[in-house]
């Protein structure tokens, strides 16, 4: 074990490196996301082949997060984190390259593998920090996730109608190439602690006040799989609304409230800034209320943003809705996946994760199916119902967290 002092030091250090990362994350992502109009073109995709395409992107991130918690365990999350990084800056520059919608889904099933890997290897490091520091620090580092994306969709968005897509993401993957340089050596140099999974993990976790510690070891490790699990309900039903927000808001702004185009864009920004702005404060909350209520508090939140924001008859009143959305989404999925990594190490990531993601997934398509058969406004309204799911699953399981497996805790 580190004198207490050498490991404070190290593991701020590796807070800092990984804060960096986690932004790298979003911000050469959100280059890519700005840029698929023009790859469509140039790829001569029809809507339908450009769906089958962007799907290779989602196959290839759901399978990596699936294999990524045991590539974790055997290897290292700060190894895997440091080459999925590499790889993610390297393999965006394939999407341009493709000139038809076959080569798009091929490279994009690459740029999802390494996206996703990358995903899960990052917060399995970040589970490890915050164990380090002592305080519930994971929201901070996915507010540096939306922070960089929103970097990256603001920057991507000026570099769009000067540059052809390649040499446009060739500039960002070489911005993410030089982060990872960076931080894969601090990341590297000074591993906080020796990669456990949950047979083998340290029995202390540092949750917010009133969250007993709880216990990663035991053979009993069914029962913290079931509330891993649980978890990846919550982290589910937050990515869902999030997902849907982000591809349905504008259009219940323009179509439903007759705002115009620029305006009706102003949605998903008022939504994206509170939720990254949320993360912000997240650790400060978790240390005076614990997960419990936090997870609660963020749902119902979530829950009567989305309705104001779906049902409001003005529209600077759907944009104060868009933004109490984002505000009480904003702590949901970090804290999930931490509470997870906690119970089950990099296994419990991984879950989490690839439920999270597949919430994100299926919520913008549903919405698309129930806006045509009822209502758009409808459509946002059933998000609510997501979030109260959340926060019923988050109260009825407040006493499980902290039970040990090997006990037969659930």
């Amino acid at each position: 074990m580190l004198p207490l002092m050498v490991l404070t030091g190290t593991s701020r250090r590796q807070r800092a490196a990984l804060t960096a990362v986690f932004a790298m994350h979003g911000f050469v992502f959100a280059n890519w996301a700005v840029r698929v109009p023009s790859v469509k073109q140039q790829t001569g995709a029809s809507p339908t082949a450009l769906g089958l395409a962007l799907l290779g992107l989602s196959t290839g991130a759901v399978v990596a997060q699936l294999l990524a918690g045991p590539l974790v365990r055997q290897a290292g999350s700060r190894d895997v984190t440091v080459v999925s990084a590499a790889a993610l800056c390297a393999s965006v520059l394939l999407p341009p390259l493709a000139h038809s919608p076959g080569t798009l889904a091929a490279a994009l099933l690459v740029f999802g593998g390494a996206f996703g890997c990358l995903n899960v290897a990052m917060n399995s490091v970040a589970v490890e920090v915050v164990t380090a520091i002592g305080r519930p620090v994971m929201p901070s580092f996915h507010a540096a996730w939306s922070f960089g994306g929103l970097a990256g969709a603001s920057l991507g968005g000026l570099l769009a109608s000067r540059l052809a897509p390649l040499p446009h993401l060739a500039l960002a993957g070489l911005a993410g190439a030089a982060v990872t340089a960076v931080t894969g050596r601090a990341l590297l140099a000074s591993p906080i602690a020796a990669d456990a999974g949950p047979d083998e993990a340290p029995a202390d976790t540092i949750p917010g006040r009133g969250d007993p510690v709880t216990p990663r070891q035991g053979p009993g490790m069914r029962a913290a799989f079931r509330l891993v699990g649980v978890l990846g309900v919550i982290a589910l039903a937050a990515a869902y609304d999030e997902g849907a927000i982000g591809d349905w808001a504008a259009l219940h702004l323009r179509q439903d409230l007759a705002a115009s185009a620029g305006l009706a864009a102003a949605g998903y920004a008022v939504f994206a800034l509170a939720e990254a702005t949320g993360r912000l404060s997240g650790s400060t909350l978790l240390e005076r209320y614990g997960h419990t209520r936090v997870l609660v508090a963020g749902s119902l939140t979530a829950c009567g943003g989305v309705l104001l924001a779906a049902f409001a008859p003005w529209i600077w009143l759907a944009l104060a809705g868009f933004a109490l959305a984002g505000a009480g989404l904003a702590n949901l999925f970090p804290t999930a996946v931490a509470r997870a990594g906690a119970i089950a190490g990099a296994s419990g990531v991984a879950l989490t994760a690839t439920l999270g993601f597949t919430g994100f997934l299926a919520g913008p398509p549903l919405i698309g199916f129930l806006a045509s058969h009822v209502s758009l406004r409808v459509g946002l309204a059933t998000l609510a119902v997501l979030a109260i799911a959340a926060a019923v699953t988050a109260y009825l399981t407040r006493h499980t967290g902290h039970q040990d497996p090997r006990r037969g805790g659930s």
